[in-house]
């Protein structure tokens, strides 16, 4: 049996650290830092099994907004993230750009009931 590569390791254990130091670099990985691994709505608690369910929410949804401090963040299990967003939507009459309100519906379709009534109201 031939020894293993020793270049090949350093190799991987080098890619590895890289790869590391770049998780760490994302706002995630310092949300999961900074806050407890608790979703701020429901209050469920997770662990590294089920890490992957709590999501970093951006308070202003802005995407970009990634204060080291972490005020623009906070952790949110997968529904009430969903639900946090969907309510966003909805703010925004389903325009889906926060802040981008569509148009809203002129169609009123009682708007000509009574002539519609009166006109078969008369006898023929």
């Amino acid at each position: 049996m031939a020894a293993p590569d020793p270049s090949k390791l350093d190799r991987i254990v080098a890619e590895a650290r890289r790869a590391a130091d770049a998780r760490s670099l994302t706002y995630r990985e310092q949300a999961l830092k900074i806050y407890p691994w608790i979703c701020g709505r429901c209050a469920r608690e997770f662990t590294r099994v089920n890490l992957r369910e709590l999501t970093v929410h951006h308070r202003d949804h802005n995407h970009d907004n990634n204060p080291p401090d972490g005020s623009n963040w906070e952790l949110l299990c997968l529904y009430c993230h969903d639900n946090e967003h969907q309510r966003q939507l909805e703010a925004g009459n389903g325009a889906g750009v926060p802040g981008d309100r569509a148009k809203p519906s002129t169609y009123s379709p009682f708007a000509d009931l009574k002539a519609r009534m009166a006109a078969k109201q008369k006898p023929e």
